[in-house]
């Protein structure tokens, strides 16, 4: 079992930030900064506080997809095997709609399309890096340009993202590739960077149940990028108020 005095979140702050939760799954909202599990150096992780995450179950909930270290919003969690199963087979066959908020450096040319650009890994240790390789896996991302400002460190676009396929660090490089690398990206964005990640999983839905619409969540925007989004015309989470939209994320008990 982790240890929770060592992980990053106290129970408070963990069971704060659980956005839906039924018998099968959790959807917690990641914060930015810390990694998702451990990495090679150690150190606090947030998969060290999922032991606050019980609710009544033997066993603490376990990751079904990951988020990058600094990566904010809709984090998948499976409450058990049979849950994690199924999570597994929707995140691989593409089943699950995964909606992303970036702020970019410079605008698109096109306010919206389709990259589609294989990637491949290069590198070893804490140098590695993903690149766009033709010989690569394939690599889709749906994309649209929400609203745009000019800053003083230039013009930047609030864009919304949807990944059809699962790449690691796949929105960041396609955002690149485009000439348009999201703020803050410390490997594929321009020097110097001295931003924070501006790369936000907005939204989650889950099929997982047949018969009923899919499970719809959404993550309020984290702090550091609201400047930058209401200066590119987003007016809402002012109250931090996890119900937006009219879209309500359920807490439901079993």
């Amino acid at each position: 079992m982790p240890n929770p005095a060592a992980a990053g979140l106290s129970a408070e702050e963990i069971l704060a930030r659980v956005l839906y939760r039924d018998g099968l799954v959790l959807v917690i909202d990641k914060p930015a900064g810390i990694p998702v599990h451990a990495g090679f150096g150690g150190g606090p992780n947030l998969e060290q506080s999922f032991v606050h995450l019980t609710f009544g179950l033997p066993k603490p909930p376990s990751l079904a997809h990951r988020l990058d270290r600094d990566t904010s919003g809709c984090l998948v969690l499976g409450r058990h095997t049979k849950a994690l199963r199924e999570l597994g087979s929707m995140f691989e066959d593409g089943r699950v709609r995964k909606t992303y908020w970036a702020v970019t450096e410079g605008v698109p040319k096109n306010k919206e399309g389709r990259i589609n650009i294989a990637m491949s890994k290069v590198g070893q240790g804490a140098g590695w890096k993903m690149k766009a390789d033709a010989k690569g896996q394939e690599a889709i991302t749906d994309y649209k340009v929400r609203g745009v400002a000019e800053t003083p460190r230039g013009p930047r676009a609030w864009i919304e993202l949807h990944p059809h396929t699962g790449r690691t660090h796949q929105i960041r490089v396609h955002c690149a590739e485009l000439g348009c690398p999201v703020v803050g990206d410390k490997v594929y964005g321009r020097p110097p960077v001295t931003d924070a990640l501006m790369l936000h999983a907005r939204g989650v839905a889950l099929p997982l149940h047949p018969k009923r619409d899919p499970i719809r969540v959404r993550a309020p925007v984290p702090a550091h990028m609201l400047d930058d989004l209401r200066a590119c015309g987003f007016t809402g989470d002012k109250s931090g108020d996890k119900n937006l939209a009219g879209e309500a994320e359920k807490k439901t008990s079993e």
